[in-house]
């Protein structure tokens, strides 16, 4: 389920994704923002719990007909994902690139915040 962008970020598409057995993540709103064809070459890096795709004529994945990637092995074991996981998905047209970002990494970014625990109650 695609999100609108938020208000101070129009250039960035938000969307939600599940891996599958294969690596493969899909949002149609998503990739069809970026504008990425059956194809399209991609490289992608991996950091703990964030992959980054972006469009490479060098690259060493491809896209394929359908609105999916497919996160290799080797890359979902070194950022933590693994079949089953649902991410968020961040397409960025101005910078040709799609995030997809754990739930661990999201939840991580809400927590840090978020008021502490003694905050925000009423007396």
């Amino acid at each position: 389920m695609p999100l609108a962008s938020p208000p101070d970020r129009p250039d960035v598409v938000y969307g939600f994704g599940r891996i599958d057995a294969s690596g493969r993540v899909a949002d149609r709103v998503a990739i069809a923002t970026l504008g990425w064809r059956s194809g399209d070459r991609l490289t992608l890096t991996a950091d703990a719990g964030v992959m980054i795709a972006r469009r490479d004529p060098g690259g060493m994945i491809t896209v394929p007909a359908r609105a999916y990637i497919v996160i290799p092995a080797a890359l979902r074991r070194r950022c933590g994902l693994r079949a089953g996981d649902h991410v968020l998905l961040a397409a960025s047209p101005g910078q040709d690139m799609l995030a997809a970002y754990s739930v661990a990494v999201v939840d991580q970014a809400l927590r840090a915040h978020a008021p502490a625990a003694d905050e925000g109650r009423r007396p």
